[in-house]
């Protein structure tokens, strides 16, 4: 139920008691005792918007861009005419498009109006000047590619072109296997939706051992498409094969009824909120008459 006291119970509860757990402080004054042993990380993946300015993008959040600047540095082109990792960095190398100051975009002064930003009418939002595009990497199929040419593709068509380069295609491929593969890699972080950045967020936790780690994820399906739901349901599964615990946040009974362990908040919103009406399997939620949440996922387990 909406105002049931989810948020209360795990983000200004659950999380404060197991990050004071952690560092061994003192609890806080409305938590009595927390018991997670081996416990030793706790990490919120929320909703919140990444980075504030259009200079991180996808690429340099899933540490992508670095890598690339590394590849092309070590190109016949680049060694020809000089130029070093660092001045393939679209903030402060020298390739970077000096009418936009590598950004992408210039802001037009409109009288009494606020100001527009624009593609930049150069780079034509590549961030990149004309001289970096005649900077090839050849790959070993003999197919060449310069490093705007990359950062404006998908991730799908990126990971074609990026197959002989482990390190970068590694990171890519956990980037689709989130569902992401649609995104560009220039594409400025704060223009992604909630649901995107949270699985942004995750790229950097995936392929490795978390048994000792907290996921909490607060509201994660909030504007996805039922498609989208899925492939976050299988994100979740990923983390809990590695060895993390997971907890969501949730009202979408698709996500609810894969659970493996469901605490039902209720039985109402705001005053008539702050119980626990039913704990357990989903099957044990749906057969609950006290539980409203059951009602709508008898259609599950029917």
């Amino acid at each position: 139920m909406s105002g049931s006291g989810k948020t209360t119970l795990v983000l200004e509860s659950l999380i404060p008691g197991l990050e004071k757990y952690i560092s061994g402080g003192k609890l806080p004054e409305h938590i009595k005792r927390v018991s997670a042993e081996g416990i030793k990380h706790v990490k919120l993946i929320d909703a919140s918007p990444i980075g504030i300015n259009v200079r991180s993008t996808v690429a340099t959040y899933a540490n992508v861009h670095d890598e690339l600047r590394k590849v092309f540095a070590k190109t016949a082109d680049a060694k020809e005419y000089g130029y070093k990792a660092g001045d393939f960095s679209y903030n402060t190398g020298i390739l970077r498009c000096p009418t936009c100051d590598g950004t992408g975009s210039i802001s037009l002064d409109v009288q009494f109006l606020p100001d527009v930003d624009i593609p930049c009418p150069d780079c034509r939002g590549g961030r990149y000047s004309k001289k970096t595009e005649s900077i090839k990497y050849i790959s070993k199929e003999k197919k060449s590619y310069s490093l705007p040419e990359i950062m404006g593709m998908d991730i799908n068509h990126a990971l074609e072109a990026c197959r002989d380069l482990n390190v970068v295609k590694q990171r890519l491929q956990v980037l689709k296997d989130l569902g992401l593969g649609y995104l560009t890699l220039g594409e400025a972080t704060p223009s992604l939706s909630g649901g995107e950045a949270q699985r942004l967020k995750l790229a950097s936790e995936m392929g490795h051992r978390q048994e000792d780690t907290v996921f909490v994820f607060d509201e994660p399906t909030i504007g996805l498409h039922p498609l989208d739901v899925q492939s976050l349901l299988g994100v979740f599964q990923k983390l809990i094969d590695n060895g993390a615990t997971v907890i969501v946040i949730e009202h979408d009974l698709d996500v609810i009824s894969n659970a493996d362990y469901i605490i039902d908040m209720g039985p109402g919103g705001g005053k008539e909120g702050g119980e626990i009406v039913a704990a357990g399997i989903p099957e044990k939620i749906a057969s609950c008459k006290k539980s409203e949440t059951g009602k709508y996922l008898k259609k599950y387990f029917i």
